[in-house]
């Protein structure tokens, strides 16, 4: 703890005074300002039992993140409190859940905790994280480390986030097929698809609330739309848009192009789950003969890369086919 204490303050003593993204640590969070405004904070204390992102806000200020459990939220689901801002995990690591994996998910869980900040910077255009975990099972095992470099980026209209993610198996480590993960996001209530007006009786069978509205429409990259169309199915990005007190906006996942067996699977629900996941091809795909299941070898790697975008308007309206073309070409 002496040693993170230090690099947050060495980190934001060296910070300029006029930079546009600050990052700063406050207690258990590390938190983000774009533009003199709140943005979100990475969650990394010792309760946290896998880091997260949280809320995550447009530039106009307004969250796209359900605030459920986190916060008091009359007009949101109770379903799947595990479902916590913007995370990266897996319920399916040599057996144990990284997933949902609270205290009060049944079953073998694990857990991801911090193992050190690498560094912090702020900038007048950028800003950024980069921090290591480790994945460690009930007993306090570790079973695997993942490095993570997380950017954040000044614009007028947009928010954008990009993640640079390395695993390396400490232990022979598999991830099994299982469509719960893998880089994903619990959106806001509005973001949600408008029926069904419940919850799957698998996801908790609750009545959602009336208000707010439900006005989300989920797409992807194929053209494809609704949880219907697009759930299981592989594409470049995937996207939730929908309206709240007259302000149209969205959030896009992009999968790099040099990502594991890309295109990826997208996990995606109307009552507002969405996460890019590569290893539920079988659970996905309903398909019984597929197994998505990846195991590595002690030592060897696996690199993830995604940027996560928070726009005005639709998908076809925020040009995130051009965005993701930048994307892809690395700008």
């Amino acid at each position: 703890m002496i040693f993170l204490r230090a690099v947050f303050c060495a980190g934001i003593l060296t910070a300029p005074l006029w930079a546009q993204v600050k990052i700063t640590q406050a207690g258990d969070r590390v938190s983000v300002n774009i533009d003199g405004k709140p943005f979100t904070a990475l969650f990394v204390g010792p309760d946290v039992m896998k880091p997260y992102l949280y809320p995550l806000r447009a530039a106009s200020g307004t969250s796209v993140t359900r605030h459920f459990p986190l916060e008091d939220s009359p007009g949101d689901s109770k379903d799947h409190p595990h479902h916590r801002g913007l995370t990266f995990g897996h319920a399916d690591l040599n057996g144990f859940n990284y997933w949902a994996n609270e205290a009060f998910n049944p079953g073998a869980k694990g857990k991801i905790v911090l193992d050190k900040i690498i560094g912090v910077e702020s900038g007048p255009k950028t800003g950024s994280v980069e921090a290591a975990f480790k994945w460690i099972d009930p007993q306090g095992n570790p079973l695997m480390m993942d490095t993570r470099k997380i950017t954040f980026y000044s614009h007028p209209s947009l928010r954008i986030i990009d993640f640079d993610i390395v695993v390396k198996a400490i232990v022979q480590a598999k991830f099994g097929d299982t469509h719960e993960g893998s880089f994903g996001v619990r959106v806001a209530a509005w973001l949600e698809e408008p029926a069904p007006a419940y919850v799957p009786k698998a996801a908790g069978g609750e009545p959602r609330p009336t208000e707010p509205k439900r006005t989300g429409l989920i797409s992807n990259s194929e053209g494809q739309r609704t949880e219907d169309q697009v759930r299981g199915k592989r594409a470049n990005w995937a996207d939730y848009s929908g309206e709240t007190k007259g302000e149209k906006l969205g959030i896009a996942i992009f999968d790099h192009p040099m990502n594991p067996r890309h295109p990826t699977y997208w996990h995606t629900r109307g009552y507002g789950m969405f996460a890019a996941n590569i290893f539920g091809i079988r659970d996905l795909g309903n398909n019984k003969n597929a197994d998505g299941s990846l195991t590595l070898k002690p030592g060897e790697e696996l690199r993830f890369r995604y940027r996560v975008v928070i726009h005005p308007g639709s998908a076809s309206s925020a040009g995130i086919d051009k965005l993701y073309a930048d994307y892809a070409a690395g700008r």
